[in-house]
């Protein structure tokens, strides 16, 4: 049976409603799963139900993760933050781990799940952390922009089979301090945070770039899907 995957919804306060980008959704059909959209809830009972019919959980990119989770202040209005998904996910996150559920986290999903196992973020990485590096790209958003190092070491390389990857970027915020737990499997060329994995999971991987954009084009996105998806079978 395929398995069935709950995807974090995105969320957008001018509409004041959850929407969700394609590729997250298609790039999990591809690798063999049944995606849903998770609603925006801050009802436990309920999150914890749906989180029972899950076999997997994917946390998608969005709002900038709110730093009090890593017990600092906003650093300026540039930090847009949604409290009710921060909260929302922390219980999903929990459920998933104690129920040793494979997780994917994307974009926002690497920063999050960092930052909630106790590790800090850049909130704004022109201020904190400048360099030539673009990781804030236009469209096309599928177009790799910057190099990342992948640690011979990682899992990622054992899925990969490179140490070298031309990836897409689009995000203002990163990890800084890798929390107690993780282990980093890549690095950008300024030697940001790319990719991160839980080694005493069933399967926890993160990374910051996006393969929902890039999956239809290129083998390494749908290489990291199908490593998710496999993990459940």
């Amino acid at each position: 049976m395929k398995p069935v995957v709950g995807v974090m919804p995105l969320w957008d306060d001018e509409k004041e409603s959850i929407w969700m980008l394609p590729g997250y959704m298609d790039g999990i059909r591809v690798a063999g799963g049944i995606p849903f959209i998770f609603p925006l809830s801050d009802n436990a009972e309920e999150l914890k139900r749906l989180a029972d019919m899950c076999d997997g959980f994917l946390f998608t990119g969005g709002h900038d993760v709110s730093p009090e989770i890593y017990n600092e202040k906003p650093i300026g209005e540039g930090v847009l933050c949604c409290e009710k998904r921060d909260s929302m996910e922390m219980l999903i996150l929990e459920e998933a781990l104690k129920a040793h559920k494979p997780v994917l986290g994307i974009c926002r999903g690497i920063q999050f799940i960092n930052a909630v196992l106790g590790g800090t973020l850049y909130q704004d990485i022109p201020t904190q952390h400048p360099s030539e590096t673009e990781h804030h790209q236009g469209k096309p958003y599928d177009v790799p922009i910057h190099d990342v190092e992948i640690f011979r070491d990682s899992p990622l390389y054992e899925c990969l089979k490179t140490h070298r990857l031309s990836v897409n970027s689009y995000h203002h915020q990163a990890v800084r301090t890798p929390a107690p737990g993780l282990k980093v499997m890549a690095v950008s060329e300024d030697d940001l945070v790319e990719a991160v994995y839980k080694p005493d999971s069933s399967f926890l991987w993160a990374v910051q770039w996006h393969p929902e954009f890039s999956y239809k084009t290129d083998a390494y996105s749908r290489k990291i899907f199908g490593a998710f998806i496999n993990s459940m079978l």
